[in-house]
């Protein structure tokens, strides 16, 4: 059944399981979330010690996985299977021959991470139609800002666009991570529903002055002085602050303004949409177009392009990274 997340965490929620679930892709998040709510929720602590069955996909072969699968449950209820990095299995399309001996009473989770089965095989086609094959996608970074926002709404908070850019900008597209800071940023702030930019500064660590989301605000305003002190500071500490994704995030940027130049609707909800961003931040995009035409935003590209592959070494004669900032950011400034 081609489920999403939300609907087979809500289906389990509701005790509506299915008999397989294949969680296969690139996106540990969603897999493991899947699996963890089935392992925690399908039993009663009683139960998991008779019907529940975790193994590793290194640790065991085939058979021996159909072998669980076809046991049945001692008392009554469901025999939980779950085979976590399943990816490690050899021989996985071998399990297509057991599937249907598996009786009504079993759930069998397989989670295989990094990897996807060939929908055009028998063992894919059938986990479909009798169970759930999940394919767990990474998310682009630009929908990231939006997760945040749904993951703390479901939680109780609310935060304000600066505080959930800055988040995204600093932990990146790794759902694992940001959910554990999200988490650690709610435990500190148990009473505070709304969290704010200082907030995150506080409890995260990440300055609400010198982070990239500012720099983008400074070179989109051609405020020069301020740009220098973000990138003097970046340059001073270049282990948080790593030249390469600066770099890559500026490129994104620049992207951004060429995709307002180029729009064919230029109101505030065609262009956060066009743009992958919260509305409230059009107008900052909307102000950088101004400052940086269509040429402007070809010629920082090519400039990002350069420094990504200084900064990997390439056309380098041993100039430190900071020196490359400072050369990078007033190349795209004048």
């Amino acid at each position: 059944m081609a489920l999403t997340y939300q609907q087979i965490i809500s289906d389990i929620h509701h005790k509506k399981y299915a008999p397989v679930y294949f969680l296969m892709g690139e996106e540990p998040y969603f897999i493991d979330m899947i699996s963890d709510t089935i392992e925690e929720e399908v039993l009663d602590e009683t139960e998991k010690a008779f019907n529940q069955i975790v193994v590793y996909g290194r640790d065991v072969d085939i058979d021996t996985v159909a072998t669980h699968a076809k046991s049945f449950s001692m008392m009554g209820g469901y025999m939980v299977v779950i085979v976590k990095e399943a990816q490690d299995l050899k021989n996985i399309e071998d399990f297509e021959k057991y599937i249907e001996s598996i009786p009504p009473t079993t759930i069998l989770v397989f989670d295989y991470k990094y990897k996807k089965l060939d929908k055009r095989r028998a063992l894919a086609k059938k986990i479909d139609k009798i169970g759930v094959l999940f394919e767990s996608k990474k998310l682009y970074d630009s929908n990231i800002p939006g997760w945040i926002q749904s993951y703390l709404t479901e939680k109780g908070y609310s935060i304000t666009p600066k505080a959930t850019q800055m988040l995204a900008d600093y932990l990146g597209n790794d759902l694992h991570k940001v959910r554990n800071e999200l988490e650690k940023l709610m435990i500190a702030m148990p009473k505070v529903k709304k969290i704010e930019d200082v907030d995150v500064e506080r409890n995260i660590g990440i300055s609400k002055d010198f982070n990239v989301f500012e720099l983008q605000n400074a070179i989109g305003q051609r405020d020069v002085m301020k740009a220098n002190r973000i990138v003097n500071h970046f340059g001073e500490n270049v282990k948080e602050n790593p030249l390469l994704v600066t770099a890559i995030t500026l490129y994104g940027y620049f992207t951004k303004i060429l995709k307002v130049h180029y729009a064919s609707d230029p109101s505030s909800n065609a262009l956060a949409t066009a743009l992958g961003v919260n509305p409230f931040f059009v107008r900052d995009y909307q102000l950088a177009a101004r400052n940086y035409s269509v040429a402007d935003c070809v010629r920082c590209i090519g400039i990002l392009r350069e420094f990504d592959l200084k900064s990997l070494g390439y056309n380098n004669a041993n100039v430190s990274e900071k020196d490359l900032y400072r050369e990078m950011i007033f190349r795209i400034l004048h």
